[in-house]
């Protein structure tokens, strides 16, 4: 009876650590295999799919958190092609608002529930994602500061889960980002704890290795940190792993588009773009104007580099069209497109067309930039003189 005392003091713990962490259906091996294809469809934009799958599991588990994030989920990767549409963000904050409501519950009964803390962080985490893109800088934060909250209370415990890990990787990465972007909200800023963008990347990088449902999120965010910090060879090949993965993703195929451009890998470029814009007019979900705008001028570009620039201005007009319907008059695709098309019917000597899309210019662009100097000189009484000497010598 010698170690009698240690044995009951270890099933002691052993017992009050189950009641401290009970089953987590986060955590559980068969709702993994259940919701896989669910989350791989929903990725892949197959939403109506998607969400089939995850109503199942609502109905199977009505009082739980994790249907009602995934449906929320759902919702926000219907925005996240053209973040300034609008359609879905009443369902999405209908479903992170269910989530919370039931992690609540969960987190009431037993505030050491690690997996009401992560849902209550992630949910509300979301939320405030979605109001930063709004510009609703007081709900934003209002949103951060509770996901904070929760997020402290689910730390140290990584080692049950990489899925743990991964909002504490974002808040190390964006807190430090954030006011290094916009000097404006460093007075918000001033009441979080500080963070470690390296840390941050570093986490992220474990988590789209080893997580379940934050993996492909945890490489969203990894590909778009690449891109912002020049790492255009890892951006490149993140978003191309992505690209193939889920193919029918169009945030996914038009970033990897634009890795691909920027890397010089011009056969991938035509091959994606193309790809895009054939999606685009089988009206394919996620794929509308802003990837055609994309699409479309790398696309121009090519072709007016290989000399066709009858093709060349086919879809650059195109760029222009898709830039107009989103209102993204300050791009630099929809400006570049402009500027080529004044140059090329200017070389055609088609001098109305051209000085037609130079005045889309000079209207549109800002006025130190190199767009509006070339669409300014080329109204220029010396540009005026030449066009004319140049007509009157074809006639």
């Amino acid at each position: 009876m010698k170690y009698q005392w240690l044995v009951i003091f270890l099933l002691w713990n052993v017992k009050l650590l189950a009641q401290e962490r009970p089953p987590m259906l986060l955590l559980d091996m068969n709702m993994q295999i259940e919701a896989t294809q669910a989350v791989n469809d929903m990725y892949n934009f197959k939403f109506a799919q998607a969400e089939r799958q995850f109503n199942h599991i609502k109905q199977a588990h009505p009082t739980h958190p994790l249907p009602y994030f995934l449906l929320g989920l759902s919702q926000w990767w219907k925005i996240a092609p053209n973040i300034d549409i609008e359609t879905y963000d009443n369902a999405f904050l209908s479903y992170m608002d269910s989530s919370i409501v039931l992690a609540e519950k969960m987190y009431e009964a037993n505030e050491n529930n690690v997996e009401a803390s992560f849902f209550l962080a992630a949910a509300y985490g979301f939320k405030g994602r979605l109001y930063s893109e709004r510009r609703d800088w007081r709900k934003a934060a209002v949103a951060s500061k509770s996901a904070l909250k929760y997020l402290d209370k689910s730390k140290g415990y990584e080692e049950l889960s990489p899925e743990f890990l991964f909002g504490d990787a974002l808040y190390n990465y964006y807190r430090d980002w954030i006011p290094e972007n916009y000097p404006a909200l460093k007075s918000i800023l001033w009441l979080f704890p500080k963070g470690d963008k390296e840390l941050g990347i570093k986490q992220l990088r474990e988590v789209s290795n080893n997580a379940f449902y934050t993996r492909t999120e945890a490489q969203y965010f990894l590909m778009r940190i690449y891109g912002e910090e020049n790492q255009t060879q890892k951006a490149y090949q993140l978003s191309r792993y992505l690209h193939e993965t889920f193919p029918d993703n169009s945030y996914f195929e038009r970033y990897y588009a634009r890795t691909a451009f920027s890397q010089g890998r011009i056969d991938e470029t035509e091959s994606v773009a193309t790809s895009i814009l054939k999606k685009l007019d089988s009206n394919m979900p996620g794929y509308e104007a802003t990837s055609g705008r994309y699409a479309s001028f790398f696309l121009g570009h090519i072709y007016n580099n290989n000399g066709n620039t009858e093709q060349a201005k086919s879809y650059y007009k195109r760029t222009v069209v898709y830039s107009e319907q989103i209102k993204a008059y300050e791009s630099g695709y929809y400006l570049s497109a402009l500027t080529a098309l004044g140059r090329l019917y200017n070389k055609d000597r088609n001098f109305e067309e051209a000085e037609k899309y130079y005045n889309v210019v000079l209207k549109r662009a800002e006025r130190k930039s190199d767009y509006y100097k070339e669409a300014k000189e080329y109204f220029s009484p010396k540009k005026k003189r030449e066009r004319k000497q140049a007509a009157r010598s074809v006639s």
